[in-house]
């Protein structure tokens, strides 16, 4: 159990890292780099336009590596994503500019963009599901909070290679500085590779594997006999995701906006995220006892509450409220929101049909949420000026009230079988 929830753990590790390092990238670099002809803000919209493509692949990984998952195993889809992200990852620290190539440079950064979508929307539900169905029921979320853990480790690894290279001056961090964290992608492939090699299949699916065999219909077709599930998980995962990466991306481009530094700022994430690695499992230890929906509830409605006195405080230039706004955001409210999704979304399924119904789930709640929430913030920044919340507010409260009339009509799946 211990090398599963590290294989989990250090896999969520990587691939967190190499879509964080790239939310990072967008925030700071690819406007000026990849989309030189239009202005700074545009620039940064457009950035977070190839960002949002990533997560809009996301769905269609979890459908292909979703429906393989349960045929072939967890494991071996679990093996081909991190290939596939490590290998994106690594061709981006590589990509020529627009200045060198022209238009050619933003549709190669779109296509390995895609790539990383579709490797990390496989990667997710293999990873979650190894965890769920190789532990005890009454420790389901735990375990899957350990695993989550791995995205917080992500978010300050990026954070912290990202911020040690901005060091650099302008000039050099532009040129070549912000291609070593995508490159250092390789190294970390190769050691979680190394572990996840040595896991065996789980229980739950080796249980099950002749009679999926022997199904005549495929596992998407069973998710899509109920329809209601599948909307109530992605309606549930859109706010958690969304609030995860507007601190990741948009709350850096307010801080700089603000006055903070960039390296400052970076440092000051990446601090923020080792206390939701922490919070992330104890959180989900705590709906094993409590229950899901009964934390995920709280969880928003602390959310909607919290998101404007968080983000002031990151965008406000003083050291010390960034520090306050970032570690609320990620420690309480990411670490309530996002520990408990995940076991909250995969028990939401059955065993020969988990893997598909969980990762098109997530990632379509992703998609709404995390990949679309920075560009539509960013836009509805400058539509209250360039340095009014108001609108952004609104919409992350609206977006909070859909989620929790998601979660409120679902089924607590906490002390039920996984069969």
């Amino acid at each position: 159990m211990r090398r599963v929830l590290l294989s989990s753990y250090l896999g969520s590790v990587v691939e967190f890292y190499d879509f964080l390092v790239y939310g990072t990238a967008a925030s700071l670099v690819f406007g000026h780099l990849f989309f030189a002809n239009l202005s700074p803000i545009l620039g940064t919209v457009a950035a977070f336009g190839t960002m949002a493509v990533g997560y809009v692949a996301r769905p269609l990984g979890g459908i292909i590596f979703g429906h393989f998952g349960d045929r072939l195993g967890r494991k071996k889809m679990l093996v081909l994503t991190m290939i596939l992200m490590g290998s994106a990852s690594t061709l981006i620290g590589l990509l020529p500019t627009q200045a060198q190539i022209g238009v050619l440079a933003p549709l190669l950064l779109i296509a390995l963009r895609l790539v990383q979508g579709l490797a990390i929307g496989g990667e997710w539900g293999g990873a979650t599901l190894m965890a769920l169905e190789h532990s005890r029921s009454q420790k389901r979320g735990l375990s899957v909070g350990i695993v989550n853990a791995g995205a917080p480790t992500g978010a300050v690894l990026a954070a912290s290679i990202m911020g040690l290279f901005a060091m650099l001056p302008e000039a050099q961090f532009m040129a070549w500085g912000w291609r070593i964290p995508f490159l250092l992608s390789a190294v970390l492939v190769v050691v979680a590779l190394w572990v996840r090699l040595g896991v065996h299949e789980s229980p739950a699916f080796a249980k099950v594997q002749e009679q999926v065999k022997d199904q005549r219909k495929s596992p998407l077709a069973e998710v899509l006999r109920e329809p209601k599930t599948l909307v109530q998980t992605v309606l549930a995962g859109a706010t958690p995701t969304a609030i995860q990466s507007m601190l990741a991306t948009f709350a850096l481009t307010i801080a700089v906006q603000g006055g903070a530094d960039r390296s400052t700022a970076l440092f000051i994430a990446a601090i923020a995220s080792v206390v939701n690695m922490f919070t992330l499992p104890c959180f989900a230890a705590m709906s094993d006892k409590v229950g899901r929906r009964p934390m995920l509830l709280a969880g928003l409605f602390i959310g909607a509450v919290l998101f404007y006195p968080v983000f002031s405080m990151i965008g406000s230039g003083e050291t010390g409220k960034m520090f306050a706004g970032y570690v609320v955001g990620y420690g309480l409210i990411v670490g309530i929101l996002m520990g408990i999704i995940s076991p909250f979304i995969s028990e939401q399924f059955s065993t020969g049909s988990r893997y598909t119904g969980a990762s098109i789930g997530y990632q379509l709640g992703a998609t709404l949420g995390g990949g679309f929430a920075p560009m539509i913030a960013a836009q509805l920044l400058v539509f209250g000026g360039g340095t009014s919340l108001k609108y952004v507010v609104v919409f992350f409260v609206a977006l909070s009230i859909i989620s929790a009339i998601a979660v409120y009509t679902t089924r607590e799946t906490s002390k039920s079988e996984l069969s």
